[in-house]
Protein backbone atom coordinates (compact mmCIF):
# COMPACT_ATOMS: atom_id res chain seq x y z
CA UNK A 1 0.00 0.00 0.00
CA UNK A 2 1.43 3.46 -1.06
CA UNK A 3 0.44 6.60 0.58
CA UNK A 4 0.78 10.25 -0.38
CA UNK A 5 2.38 13.04 0.95
CA UNK A 6 1.99 15.89 -1.23
CA UNK A 7 2.60 15.22 -4.47
CA UNK A 8 5.03 12.72 -4.33
CA UNK A 9 4.47 8.74 -3.32
CA UNK A 10 6.30 7.38 -0.68
CA UNK A 11 6.26 3.40 0.69
CA UNK A 12 5.42 1.96 3.53
CA UNK A 13 7.73 1.85 6.50
CA UNK A 14 8.15 -2.15 6.27
CA UNK A 15 9.25 -2.19 2.78
CA UNK A 16 12.77 -3.15 3.03
CA UNK A 17 15.05 -3.88 0.20
CA UNK A 18 16.60 -6.69 2.03
CA UNK A 19 20.10 -7.39 3.66
CA UNK A 20 23.03 -4.79 2.80
CA UNK A 21 25.48 -5.59 0.32
CA UNK A 22 28.23 -5.64 3.66
CA UNK A 23 26.30 -7.65 5.45
CA UNK A 24 25.92 -10.55 2.74
CA UNK A 25 30.07 -10.11 1.92
CA UNK A 26 31.26 -10.13 5.39
CA UNK A 27 28.82 -13.21 5.78
CA UNK A 28 30.43 -14.93 2.80
CA UNK A 29 34.59 -14.18 4.09
CA UNK A 30 33.17 -15.56 7.29
CA UNK A 31 31.78 -19.13 5.93
CA UNK A 32 35.31 -19.42 3.32
CA UNK A 33 37.45 -19.33 6.67
CA UNK A 34 35.30 -21.30 8.77
CA UNK A 35 35.23 -23.94 5.54
CA UNK A 36 39.10 -23.41 5.09
CA UNK A 37 39.09 -23.89 8.76
CA UNK A 38 37.54 -27.53 9.00
CA UNK A 39 39.40 -28.28 6.17
CA UNK A 40 42.90 -28.10 7.54
CA UNK A 41 41.03 -29.97 10.66
CA UNK A 42 40.07 -33.05 8.26
CA UNK A 43 42.48 -33.13 6.05
CA UNK A 44 45.04 -32.65 8.88
CA UNK A 45 47.24 -30.09 7.26
CA UNK A 46 50.07 -28.64 8.90
CA UNK A 47 51.74 -31.70 10.27
CA UNK A 48 52.31 -32.98 13.70
CA UNK A 49 51.65 -30.39 16.24
CA UNK A 50 53.39 -30.78 20.14
CA UNK A 51 56.56 -30.05 21.84
CA UNK A 52 58.80 -32.80 19.84
CA UNK A 53 58.11 -30.30 17.01
CA UNK A 54 60.28 -28.00 17.80
CA UNK A 55 63.16 -29.85 19.32
CA UNK A 56 66.23 -31.45 16.90
CA UNK A 57 65.25 -34.63 15.16
CA UNK A 58 68.36 -36.31 17.78
CA UNK A 59 67.42 -35.43 20.69
CA UNK A 60 65.23 -37.18 23.54
CA UNK A 61 62.62 -35.94 26.04
CA UNK A 62 62.10 -37.81 28.73
CA UNK A 63 58.98 -39.64 29.32
CA UNK A 64 56.29 -36.99 31.02
CA UNK A 65 56.08 -39.06 34.53
CA UNK A 66 60.30 -38.59 35.43
CA UNK A 67 61.70 -36.13 37.40
CA UNK A 68 65.46 -35.72 36.80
Amino acid sequence: MLRWRGDKEMAKANDYPGMPRWVKISGLIVAVLISLAAMIVVFDIGGPHGPGRHMSPNSEMPPAGDRP
